[in-house]
C-alpha cells in the first residue's frame, strides 16, 4: 500500500544485484512511494546480475560503477541529476564484501591487501560517495543519505570478521560526515543496523544460518525481513525524518537491547561438534 511518501522525489540506489538483495527492495519500495530513481552496481554485477530486469519494472536507469571509484561516482551523481532532472532527495549505500571472508580466512589470519580491499569496497566508498556528492552539489537541501550497517560494529560475532572493521568504520563516516553536511548543506545521514539478513553477500559469512536463528529467538519481534528494512528506508528518505541525522539506527526486531531470551537460552543443549578440527578443537576464528 502506497503513502505516497517520496512522491516527486529522485533517488539514488546502489547495490541492487538481485531479489534477495535489500537494495532491490528498498529500490521497488521507492518507486511505489512516488520517487524517481537510478540504479548504480559494479559492471560486473550489472553484468552477471540481475539489475536490468529491477530497471525496466521500474523505469530507472542503471548506470555501472565501482563504488570505490571517485571518477565513477562523479559519473553516477552528475549523470542522475542529468537524467532525474534536478538535485537528488536520497541516495542508499547497500555495499560490502569481504575478500577474506571469500576466501576463508580468519581474523587473526587476515591478508592484508584483502583486508584494505575489505574496508575500500564496504566503508572507504561510503566517504568517497559522499564527499562526491558534496563537492557536486548533487544532494537537495535536507536530502537523505543512508547506509546498511550491522551490530557487529559494536559486538564480536563469530565468522563476520574484517566485515565488522568495516561497519565500525561505516558508522564512525556517518557521524563525521554527517556532522558537516547537516551544519552546511542540511543534508542528513543515516546508518541502519539491520538483522542477519539472507542475501547473496551475507551467506558467505560462516554459520550464516545458525546466527539467523539465534538472533531470531533473541528477538523479541524476531528478525526484520528485507522487505520490512525497505520500509524503514523509505521513512527516511521521507520528509517525516527532517531532523534525524548522525544516527546508528537499529532495525533488528530488538535483539541489540537483549542479554538472554527464554527461546535462546533453550539452544545451548546443541554441541559445536561441525565447528572443530581433526582433533576435537573448537576454531574460534
Amino acid at each position: 500500500m502506497s503513502h505516497n511518501l517520496l512522491k516527486g522525489k529522485r533517488g539514488i540506489i546502489f547495490g541492487a544485484l538481485n531479489e534477495m538483495s535489500i537494495a532491490w527492495k528498498v529500490a521497488e519500495k521507492a518507486v511505489e512511494e512516488g520517487a524517481t530513481i537510478t540504479l548504480s552496481n559494479t559492471p560486473i554485477a550489472v553484468r552477471m546480475g540481475e539489475i536490468d530486469a529491477l530497471a525496466q519494472k521500474l523505469h530507472a536507469e542503471v548506470i555501472p560503477a565501482d563504488a570505490t571509484s571517485v571518477e565513477d561516482l562523479q559519473t553516477v551523481f552528475s549523470q542522475s541529476v542529468d537524467i532525474l532532472g534536478g538535485p537528488i532527495d536520497f541516495v542508499l549505500h547497500s555495499i560490502g564484501m569481504s575478500p577474506n571472508v571469500r576466501k576463508k580466512r580468519t581474523y587473526d589470519d587476515l591478508d592484508y591487501d584483502m583486508l584494505s580491499k575489505t574496508l575500500d569496497i564496504s566503508a572507504i566508498s561510503f566517504h568517497k560517495m559522499l564527499q562526491v556528492a558534496k563537492k557536486q552539489n548533487a544532494i537537495a537541501e535536507f536530502g537523505s543519505i543512508v547506509a546498511l550497517t550491522y551490530v557487529a560494529a559494536q559486538r564480536t560475532f563469530f565468522g563476520y570478521n574484517d566485515m565488522a572493521d568495516a561497519k565500525s568504520l561505516l558508522e564512525s563516516i556517518t557521524r563525521s560526515f554527517g556532522y558537516i553536511y547537516g551544519r552546511e548543506k542540511n543534508v542528513r545521514i543515516n546508518t541502519i543496523s539491520q538483522s542477519p539478513t539472507v542475501t547473496t553477500a551475507g551467506s558467505g559469512v560462516k554459520g550464516m544460518e545458525h546466527l539467523l536463528d539465534f538472533s531470531d529467538k533473541m528477538s523479541p519481534l524476531g528478525n526484520a525481513t528485507a522487505d520490512e528494512c525497505a520500509d524503514y528506508c523509505i521513512s527516511l528518505f521521507s520528509d517525516l525524518t527532517r531532523k534525524v541525522t548522525m544516527q546508528n539506527l537499529f532495525h533488528d526486531g530488538g535483539f541489540s537491547s537483549m542479554g538472554m531470551s527464554l527461546r535462546a537460552m533453550n539452544q545451548y543443549s546443541k554441541g559445536l561438534e561441525e565447528f572443530c578440527d581433526e582433533n576435537g578443537n573448537i576454531i574460534y576464528g
